[in-house]
């Protein structure tokens, strides 16, 4: 909503600066976006004077003009005719932007240099003539400012009102905030036009069909108008608010509407069929073409306006083509009406058409000021357009709207608000913005707001009301009583908090992605048919089509990440992502939401350096991560297991693991190498490695209590073991089969070697793991250590059928 601060003051005076005044406004809860001068184009328009004049070579009905514009001299090339020398008249340099958009620049007109352009005042919108130079007055300094010379200085303020304000799209409604934040008066336009007589009703008639969408529609009817140019102040006001004149008749009805807010309608009455008015719901189907010749199909919930035989617009939002006023029209008949907000919002909405009449019928105009906007159109087209106005009115008012009266107390306000007003100074406040206010007892009020204040039906309304005016500065600061000991935080964001934690110590990133993706990524991750993550949630109402659906997976969604990344030469990745995931159950409303934890790692293992060679990160890197950081979880019993192939749908076969641990063994994620296919539909250059956990499986797992062991005081013993097995059996078996045994002096067992090729025979592979023997209570002999070791070695070969290297 814009405001220039001229108009402002034809209703209200203004006491303050256009800065102190936007800072009550925005105080008062109307928020002022921008200030700007209205007549900013003039910044490079100057006080010219004509010094010479010649006659252009190459053209009779132009001059070659020399203009003295203070500092120099300027050749301008100008066809006025009443172009004289010593004249002075405004000089627009390059660079000016006029107000229609138009940008001057440096140019050659017949063959001779234009530096500039002298104006007219229709050309510069600070009048209506156009046929000549606009002459200013010999006095002023060549080469001064035009608008400092003029003394052309108009704030105006660029508001950001909230839905609930209707009553401030208007500049009178921003009038009366003003004046309650003054306290002063404001002065209301006045008609001047009686509502007697019985002429109207003889020459048109208005009914209505669809009282719940349009409980009141007013009219009058002038005649023998002359359709033409609006004057010029006319014009003036509607461009200090950024509409563009059309003509006398249209543009009263913008003015109206910018003054009142309440939008009108102007018809043709001669193309008017049966010069009657009937309002209705549109036949489901049915087509209109608008004003902005587009042709709409219609619902049955959208008010049409019809005549005796068609429809001539559509309610409150916009006109139609075949009723619209053209240059011969001579007689018009003036809509002003109240048409149900949300009827109109539907409308809009459905049609994809939003005009300056329905953002203002869809918030909701003042059902009482109808017939004062109709009576102020008719009077200023009488004026303007040298019509007469026919006697009467037509009101057809077939549902009434009040204003409801709310009580209010003060006491409930105060301790609301954390004010201590009494209620002379909320009965003052009240009585401002023009609410009518009754005393009832010591301590309650009751209110009725006015007509064009449809917001307020309660008293917590009251209340901000009353907050607004007597300012919220003057609310006193305070805080509320909180209990001193703070909330312990829940065990699943400690989890969390905790694992973020782990993983940026070991250098990885966290990504938030939207929980939403595309519906083709359970294709794209080769998912099984009846696998879970296929079971997607649908989005109403998406963001874009590669949102479709609410995620079932966080793999997808740190594949495109690393796709983003690494398409800006960012290949050396470690990333990491914990969220729900949304997994739909038959017969259920509501998806089950599991919490994952995700991480990704791909490109080369450590940055280019001069001591080592550039490698890149394999599956070894990725595990030895889940293993770290499970282990940091102090989670026991932990294994990894290979996973079978037909179940390595988004991993790949043979390079995947299933991460156990527990004593029971839970299943709680995997780890491995993405597939080749996967890294190919996601246009990955390169190897991607991640691993997966459930956070709802790993949880139960934490121990609560934090164990300790003594600092050892007796030394170790270590000793390698190395067999010969079926390539086809796990190590890992091998080292949870030692771990088996139950031997005490055994303090750990960790491989160290892995080996397939000559001279261990085809089939097989050599495996070598090192044992640390130690005891608390003593030094351990060799003897005792080479026994224990022959044993555990034996049993390995008999579990096993493993051999030994020769």
């Amino acid at each position: 909503m814009k405001v220039s601060l001229s108009w402002l003051k034809d209703y209200v005076p203004v006491e303050t600066g256009a800065e102190e005044l936007a800072d009550a406004l925005t105080m008062a809860g109307l928020e002022v976006e921008t200030i700007s001068d209205r007549y900013a184009y003039l910044d490079t328009v100057l006080v010219g004077r004509i010094v010479k004049i010649s006659p252009h070579p190459n053209a009779d009905k132009l001059r070659l003009c020399e203009v003295d514009a203070g500092d120099r001299t300027v050749s301008v090339v100008c066809g006025a005719p009443n172009v004289a020398e010593n004249m002075f008249a405004p000089l627009a340099l390059p660079g000016t932007v006029f107000p229609d958009g138009t940008v001057l620049e440096k140019s050659v007109i017949r063959g001779q240099t234009s530096e500039g352009m002298l104006c007219s005042e229709a050309e510069l919108c600070l009048g209506s003539d156009q046929s000549g130079l606009m002459s200013l007055d010999p006095a002023l300094p060549a080469g001064a400012g035009l608008a400092d010379a003029l003394g052309l200085q108009d704030k105006v303020f660029e508001l950001g009102l909230t839905p609930n304000r209707p009553d401030c799209l208007s500049i009178i409604g921003i009038a009366r905030e003003v004046a309650a934040i003054q306290n002063t008066g404001i002065k209301y336009p006045e008609s001047g036009i009686s509502d007697a007589g019985d002429e109207i009703s003889g020459r048109a008639s208005v009914t209505i069909d669809a009282p719940d969408h349009c409980p009141r529609y007013a009219a009058r009817l002038v005649e023998n108008i002359k359709i033409g140019p609006s004057p010029f102040w006319l014009q003036e006001k509607l461009m200090s608010v950024g509409l563009r004149p059309i003509s006398n008749i249209v543009d009263i009805t913008n003015f109206v509407m910018m003054e009142m807010g309440q939008p009108l309608h102007a018809f043709d009455f001669d193309r008017l069929a049966g010069h009657r008015i009937v309002v209705r719901t549109a036949a489901e189907g049915e087509t209109f073409t608008t004003l902005d010749d587009k042709e709409r199909a219609l619902s049955s919930h959208m008010l049409m306006i019809c005549d005796g035989e068609r429809s001539v617009a559509v309610g409150g939002v916009m006109g139609g083509l075949n009723s619209e006023i053209e240059d011969n029209t001579t007689n018009v008949l003036i809509e002003s009406a109240y048409f149900s907000p949300v009827s109109i919002r539907k409308t809009s909405k459905k049609l994809g058409l939003s005009t300056d009449a329905s953002y203002r019928f869809e918030r909701g105009v003042d059902p009482g000021g109808t017939v004062k906007a109709l009576n102020r159109a008719a009077q200023l087209m009488v004026e303007i357009g040298g019509g007469r106005l026919v006697d009467g009115l037509i009101d057809e008012h077939p549902k009434k709207i009040t204003s409801p009266s709310i009580s209010l107390d003060i006491r409930d306000a105060n301790r609301v608000l954390g004010t201590a007003l009494d209620q002379d100074e909320a009965e003052a406040l009240l009585k401002s913005i023009e609410f009518e206010v009754e005393k009832t007892d010591a301590d309650n009020l009751l209110i009725t707001p006015p007509s064009f204040r449809v917001d307020v039906s309660r008293p917590a309304d009251l209340m901000e009301e009353i907050a607004r005016l007597s300012g919220y500065n003057g609310i006193p600061t305070t805080f509320p009583a909180m209990p001193a000991e703070a909330r312990k935080s829940t065990a699943a964001l400690e989890l969390r908090n905790r694992v973020k934690g782990l993983m940026t110590g070991f250098g990885f990133t966290e990504a938030v992605n939207y929980s939403f993706m595309n519906k083709d990524a359970c294709d794209r991750l080769r998912l099984g048919e009846d696998d879970p993550g296929r079971r997607m949630l649908d989005i109403m109402n998406p963001l874009t089509e590669e949102q479709t659906v609410m995620r079932t997976s966080l793999i997808p969604g740190l594949l495109e990440t690393a796709y983003r990344n690494i398409a800006r030469q960012v290949r050396e990745l470690k990333l990491f992502e914990i969220g729900k995931v949304f997994i739909t159950e038959p017969r259920e409303d509501l998806p089950k939401e599991p919490e994952m934890f995700v991480a990704l790692r791909t490109g080369a293992r450590s940055g280019i350096s001069w001591h080592s060679k550039e490698a890149s990160c394999d599956f070894y890197d990725i595990k030895g991560l889940a293993e770290g950081l499970i282990r940091a979880l102090n989670i026991s019993n932990l294994k990894f297991t290979r996973m079978p192939d037909e179940k390595c749908f988004y991993l790949r076969p043979g390079h995947t693991a299933r991460i156990l641990a527990g004593s029971d063994e839970t299943e709680i994620g995997v780890v491995g190498e993405v597939h080749p296919e996967v890294v190919h539909s996601f246009d990955l250059k390169q190897k991607a490695f991640v691993f997966e956990l459930s956070m709802e499986s790993l949880a139960p797992l934490i121990p609560e209590v934090k164990q300790s062991e003594p600092i050892p005081r007796y030394p170790s013993v270590s000793r390698d073991i190395t067999v010969i097995v079926n390539k086809d059996i796990e190590a890992g078996r091998l080292l949870e089969n030692v771990g088996n045994i139950g031997e005490k002096l055994m303090e750990d067992v960790r491989l160290f070697d892995v080996y397939e090729g000559d001279p261990v025979p085809a089939g097989s592979k050599s495996i070598s793991f090192r044992i640390t023997y130690r005891s608390p209570d003593r030094t351990l002999e060799d003897e005792e250590v080479t026994g224990i070791h022959r044993n555990i070695t034996d049993i390995l070969v008999k579990e096993f059928d493993a051999g030994l290297p020769a």
